[in-house]
């Protein structure tokens, strides 16, 4: 698309802020009805579906949303768009709507994300911000989440050429003792939110914005990190989304290398040198040397292909433990169709948890 009318942009906002609606049932929303505006018309019905009474989010709460929005003198970027970046759009559950500062061209170009520990070494700090600093000199742009340690040092050696994305609203600076780095970012380089301004950054948040900061790049590095790090979860992000993922090795008698020393284990590329990313991801043609992946079947479906289906069948047989949509749609015995919209009214009706890779579970 090309334009927007200001009716149909504000209903988009206010159907993805409306309770229980998330980028996937968001995008299917829209592709079964349309417009946001029809979809809003039809939630109260899908949810009755579901077995729940349903209220979408207030048209004054949107209004306020708005005027926070321009206050911060940032701007909606709607998933359909023309500036919308074309390998964010390409994940799934991409996000449909994100608040933006500064210059949008950046993630038009060829970007690497870089991240890691917060706690990291000094050594691991100095490599990140020389890093940085020569990928962008190579015209990258890189994108980190603007955490304490190696995400601070990666945006430092890159400005101007450089991505924050946060888990916070677009006016919320995370954490207190960047703010003043964040500001730097959206005045000369480019900062991006998922979250409506105003919102505080909780736990469940940080999990979708590395899935933003992975998606936006053909390739993830991971400077140093423990094992269990929000760090190697945008590695393995990036390599369920076809992307390369490397790490730079570090000394198996610090912790804080352990994550990188199992990711390449597990098939990230091993790099040494800025050089080396550069040639990976100067000749990525979406096929990545790195096998850090977990391909989940997933079910495209046409305009119009969604046909009614009972909820309550699929309820009885969903449980509190996640489980691959192709899987209930081999139980149920039913076609992908239905099944699909059968689960948008159980979420739409508040009954439905959706997972990464594709899995969904009753709400516990």
């Amino acid at each position: 698309m090309t334009s927007l009318s200001q009716e149909e942009a504000f209903a988009r906002i206010r159907l993805l802020r409306s309770p229980n609606i998330g980028p996937v049932s968001y995008a299917m929303l829209l592709q079964r009805f349309g417009t946001a505006e029809a979809a809003l018309e039809a939630l109260p019905e899908l949810s009755a579906r579901g077995g729940r009474h349903y209220r979408p989010v207030t048209i004054d709460a949107i209004e306020r949303e708005v005027e926070a929005v321009r206050k911060a003198d940032a701007k909606y970027l709607f998933h359909d768009q023309p500036a919308y970046p074309a390998l964010l759009r390409e994940i799934d559950g991409a996000p449909p709507i994100l608040t933006w500062r500064g210059d949008l061209a950046l993630a038009s170009r060829p970007c690497v994300a870089m991240v890691g520990a917060r706690n990291a070494s000094a050594a691991a700090v100095k490599l990140a911000r020389d890093f940085a600093n020569a990928l962008a000199q190579a015209g990258f742009t890189v994108v980190s989440g603007l955490a304490r340690g190696i995400d601070g040092a990666a945006h430092e050696g890159a400005l101007p050429a450089t991505i924050g994305v946060i888990a916070s609203g677009i006016d919320i600076a995370y954490p207190p003792q960047h703010a003043d780095l964040q500001e730097r970012i959206a005045g000369e380089g480019l900062l991006i939110a998922e979250q409506p301004p105003g919102t505080e950054p909780r736990g469940s948040h940080f999990p979708s914005r590395n899935r933003i900061i992975a998606g936006l790049a053909s390739g993830t590095l991971v400077v140093e990190a423990a094992p269990k790090s929000g760090s190697l979860i945008t590695a393995r992000l990036a390599g369920e989304a076809g992307r390369e993922v490397m790490a730079i090795p570090g000394s198996p008698l610090d912790a804080r290398s352990h994550g990188c020393n199992q990711l390449i284990r597990e098939g990230a590329v091993l790099v040494n040198s800025p050089e080396d990313v550069i040639e990976l991801i100067s000749g990525f043609d979406g096929q990545p040397r790195s096998r850090v992946r977990d391909d989940t079947p997933n079910c495209d479906l046409a305009p119009g292909e969604l046909t009614a289906a009972e909820p309550t069948e699929l309820a009885e047989i969903l449980t509190a433990a996640p489980v691959p949509v192709d899987e209930l749609i081999r139980q149920s015995g039913g076609n992908a169709a239905g099944v699909q919209l059968a689960l948008l009214e159980l979420e739409i009706a508040g009954l439905l948890e959706r997972h990464a890779g594709g899995r969904v579970s009753l709400l516990r």
